[in-house]
């Protein structure tokens, strides 16, 4: 069974810059909102001075460089501590001063080399800054300066931290990406080796009767026409998966079902296998995908009782209930068994995953008294 349909887009990491464009325009008209004036940063204990146009020329160096954080943080950064260190000097305390640790907050998020390069400089800018404004002040503690470079560190860490979480995110959804690429292709290859290996497999083991037909026209065209028509059901189902690949192919998928079981079991007594066929019960209502997984069960012990019991009696037993689907496929053992190559196991490993899948039970392997016998329960109603 095959599933194409395209995932969901994950989203991604929170990423606090993309509110900076809408964030700087905004902090800069309020910060010339006159009832805003005295609720701005005020570092160094400078006596507060009305705006004037300098004042203006620093808001804006301090707010609207973050419409560019994103894409520049460093360019940023330096632009608006140039403007807060204009606004802290001449004792303007706008609330524009709140842009320093956005533009930090930002840095820390976006910025992926030379961190400790960035975070050293604006560490040495800050020192002149702040002797300076100790000087000018009226002589606040050294401690206040202090405290206010740890909360501008923590907004530098903050950025930090949403910048790992946001590259832990992206590599958790690169290997979502990847896992469900696997899981993809060993869906596709399991139905691949469900479809070739069958149709290819009665193919010759038909043309190989043929061969020795030659002195009897008449079986020997019943034979080649079984090839024929052998393998047109081949490039038949091989087209359909194709177009189960194709991303322009409709959602509405075909697939095998229960029903055509019988079809299955005169394809393979058509290839000189003898098979007996018995089906009970009547099928649930809603089956889900276990339709599909009886198909895929007796078809893959069809083709290697074909494979490596050639001639030996083989048996189908399908039954259905309400809540599962029993299929038993029992091949006796061969006195002269023709030489085959050896099997990967990828059939019987992709049918015990398959069925596995919804909830059923799986068994395969020799039986008492010699021959081969494979068993599965699948339950009915899973949507898979």
């Amino acid at each position: 069974m095959i599933s194409l349909r395209r995932p969901a887009r994950p989203r991604s990491g929170f990423d606090i810059t993309a509110w900076y464009p809408l964030l700087g325009p905004l902090l800069f008209a309020a910060s010339l909102v006159p009832s805003f004036h005295s609720h701005g940063t005020q570092l160094g204990g400078l006596p507060p001075r009305p705006l004037d146009v300098f004042a203006v020329l620093a808001i804006a160096l301090e707010c609207l460089p973050l419409t560019v954080s994103r894409r520049w943080p460093v360019a940023c950064l330096a632009l608006v501590s140039a403007g807060f260190a204009v606004d802290q000097l001449r004792g303007y305390h706008s609330l524009a001063g709140t842009a320093l640790p956005l533009a930090l907050l930002g840095v820390g998020s976006r910025l992926e080399r030379h961190r400790r390069a960035t975070a050293l400089g604006f560490s040495a800018a800050y020192v002149p800054l702040a002797l300076a404004l100790y000087r000018l002040g009226s002589g606040e503690p050294a401690g206040e300066f202090v405290l206010f470079y740890l909360a501008l560190a923590l907004a530098w860490g903050i950025g930090g931290w949403l910048r790992s979480a946001r590259a832990a995110e992206a590599e958790r959804r690169r290997r979502v990406a990847q896992e469900t690429r696997t899981a993809e292709r060993a869906r596709i290859a399991r139905e691949l080796h469900d479809v070739v290996t069958h149709h290819v497999t009665a193919m010759v083991v038909q043309a190989e009767a043929a061969r020795y037909l030659t002195a009897a026209p008449d079986r020997l065209d019943q034979t080649l026409t079984a090839v024929t028509d052998t393998g047109r059901r081949a490039i038949t189902d091989l087209r359909h998966l194709l177009d189960l690949l194709n991303p322009d192919h409709g959602t509405g998928t075909r697939t095998p079902s229960a029903g055509r079981l019988r079809t299955l079991v005169d394809q393979t007594r058509e290839a000189g296998q003898p098979v007996d066929f018995t089906e009970d019960g009547t099928p649930a209502q809603v089956t889900g995908s276990a339709d599909l997984v009886a198909y895929r069960v007796v078809q893959e012990a069809l083709t290697n009782a074909l494979k490596y019991a050639y001639g030996s009696h083989t048996a189908v037993r399908v039954r259905h209930t309400e809540k599962e689907i029993t299929v038993e496929v029992s091949t006796d053992a061969s006195a002269a068994q023709p030489a085959a190559p050896g099997g990967s196991g990828r059939g019987l490993a992709g049918l015990r995953e398959r069925v596995d899948v919804l909830g059923g039970d799986f068994s395969a392997g020799p039986r008492a008294g010699g021959g081969f016998l494979v068993r599965a329960r699948i339950r009915a109603g899973n949507p898979s």
